[in-house]
């Protein structure tokens, strides 16, 4: 059961963000400052699925790999507490910036700067991520181990 809650979870994250991040560079390049704001307002919003994914993911995962040794495990631990920290540090903070200057309709080089922070922490999240779910099927022995 823990397993599938785990992967739940982290299905749930990694979807999440996903959507955060493709609604954003879609709403910059091609839709008016009121949708993106909107966006920005959603994305907010919509921490109140995220954190407590990644929350669940972070703990079930260290519950589950606790006593194990083996290297994807280890990489699997070394990444969550980056995910942890970029989301925690950065992106939770830039989507709470960006949603005010949004709401504001102040869209200047600040937002514009943010915004490219954002992105990039996001790719970075998601990136981190795609490795700790491909390392968990290959755990899982859905798909085949390389090492």
């Amino acid at each position: 059961m823990r397993k599938k809650i785990h992967a739940t979870a982290g299905a749930i994250a990694f979807l999440t963000i996903l959507t955060f991040w493709t609604s954003t560079v879609f709403s910059e390049l091609f839709t008016n400052p009121e949708t993106i704001s909107s966006i920005k307002t959603a994305i907010l919003y919509g921490m109140a699925v995220l954190v407590p994914a990644m929350v669940i993911v972070g703990a079930s995962g260290m519950a589950m790999g606790k006593h194990r040794k083996d290297s994807l495990t280890g990489s699997k631990k070394k990444r969550m507490p980056l995910i942890a920290a970029n989301g925690l540090l950065i992106l939770l903070p830039a989507a709470i910036y960006l949603q005010g200057k949004a709401a504001d309709g102040t869209f200047d080089n600040w937002f514009y700067s943010i915004q490219v922070v954002e992105l990039v922490a996001g790719a970075i999240n998601l990136s981190l991520m795609g490795l700790n779910i491909r390392d968990g099927l290959r755990l899982s022995g859905r798909i085949k181990r390389t090492d």
